[in-house]
C-alpha cells in the first residue's frame, strides 16, 4: 500500500513549481486555475515572491495547496497511485483534492478564507508556538497543563511535539523547559494555531466549509486530526474542527502503517513530512515530488 502525503504551512518557498510547470503543461494549468479562482495572479508572487510576499497566512496556504496540486496531478498522469491520502493541518485540503471529494477551484476559495481567518484571529486573541524536543507525549501535555493557557498542537512524531498558546503561556512554558533542561524552540508563527485561541477562525471558515458537498473519496482520507478514515458525511466537520484542535501527524503515520501502508511519497513543497516519517518509522520508505526529476524517477520506477 502506497500513502500520499501533503505538507502544511511553513513548506513554501519562492520558485517552488516553477520548474515542474516549465516542464509539464499539466502543472502551469494547475496554477492558471489558481490565479483565476482566487483573482488575482498568485502565481506570479509563487515564482518571482518577494519571500514577504508568499509568507502571510492567506497566500501562502492556498499557495502551497496549489504547488501541491500541480505535483499530484502530473504524478498521477505518470501513473502515481495511493491507497490512502492525508496532510499535514492545510495539506488536509490537498489531500481531499486528490481524492476527488474537495474540488480544485473551491478548495482554494476555502483555503484563502481559512488563511485570512487564521490571520484575523491571530490579531484577536494573539498568541504563538513553541517546539517540544525529546519528550513523550504524556510529559509535553503535563508541560502544557503546567504552564497555563498552553495546548499541544502538533503531535509531529515521538519526542517532536509543539504546543501553542497565548504569548504568556508560551513564555511560561519555555522558562520551565529552561529550568528543568528540556529542549524547546519558540517558532516564528502569526498565531496559536490548533489550540482554543482559534476559536474566531473557525467562526469564520464554517460557512464557506457549509457551501461545500464533499463527494467519496478514493482513495480513502485518513484525518490527521482524527486519525480516522473519514468520509463525505464528516469532512466539514472534521476540518473545522481543525482549526483548533492538534494535528496528530506521528499518530496518523503509525496508523497507515497499521492499515498495510509500506510506502509513503511526499506531494508538494519541502520534505518536512517525510522526515518525520522516518522519525516515527526508520525502515518505511518514503519518497518526495516537487520537481522535473523526480517525476523522471517515477517514470523509471
Amino acid at each position: 500500500m502506497i500513502a500520499l502525503l501533503f505538507p502544511g504551512q511553513g513548506a513554501q518557498e519562492v520558485g517552488m513549481g516553477r520548474a515542474l510547470a516549465e516542464a509539464y503543461p499539466r502543472a502551469r494549468e494547475t496554477f492558471d486555475e489558481a490565479n483565476d479562482a482566487l483573482g488575482y495572479d498568485i502565481t506570479d508572487i509563487i515564482f518571482n515572491g518577494p519571500a514577504e510576499r508568499l509568507v502571510p497566512t492567506d497566500v501562502c496556504q492556498p499557495a502551497i495547496l496549489a504547488m501541491s496540486v500541480a505535483a499530484w496531478r502530473v504524478a498521477a498522469d505518470h501513473g502515481l497511485r495511493g491507497d490512502i491520502a492525508l496532510g499535514h493541518s492545510l495539506g488536509e485540503y490537498s489531500a481531499l483534492v486528490a481524492t476527488g471529494a474537495l474540488d480544485y477551484a473551491e478548495a482554494l476559495r476555502i483555503v484563502a478564507e481559512r488563511g485570512a481567518a487564521m490571520q484575523d484571529a491571530g490579531t484577536q486573541r494573539p498568541g504563538t508556538m513553541a517546539a517540544l524536543l525529546g519528550q513523550s507525549d504524556a510529559d509535553a501535555e503535563a508541560l502544557c497543563i503546567e504552564a497555563g493557557d498552553v495546548w499541544p498542537a502538533n503531535y509531529n512524531c515521538p519526542g517532536q511535539i509543539v504546543a501553542s498558546g497565548s504569548i504568556d503561556g508560551i513564555d511560561r512554558l519555555v522558562a520551565l523547559c529552561e529550568e528543568r533542561g528540556i529542549k524547546s524552540a519558540r517558532l516564528q508563527v502569526g498565531g496559536a494555531f490548533h489550540s482554543p485561541l482559534m476559536a474566531p477562525a473557525a467562526s469564520r471558515l464554517a460557512p464557506a466549509l457549509e457551501a461545500w458537498t464533499p463527494t467519496d473519496p478514493s482513495p480513502a482520507f485518513l484525518s490527521t486530526t482524527t486519525v480516522q478514515i473519514e468520509g463525505p458525511d464528516r469532512m466539514r466537520e472534521v476540518l473545522l474542527g481543525q482549526l483548533t484542535a492538534p494535528v496528530r501527524f506521528g499518530h496518523a503515520i503509525e496508523k497507515a502503517i497499521e492499515m498495510g501502508v509500506e510506502r509513503f511519497v511526499e506531494i508538494g513543497p519541502g520534505r518536512v513530512l517525510s522526515g518525520l516519517v522516518k522519525r516515527v518509522r526508520r525502515d518505511i520508505p518514503s519518497s518526495q515530488i516537487s520537481a522535473p526529476e523526480h517525476i523522471d524517477a517515477l517514470k523509471e520506477a
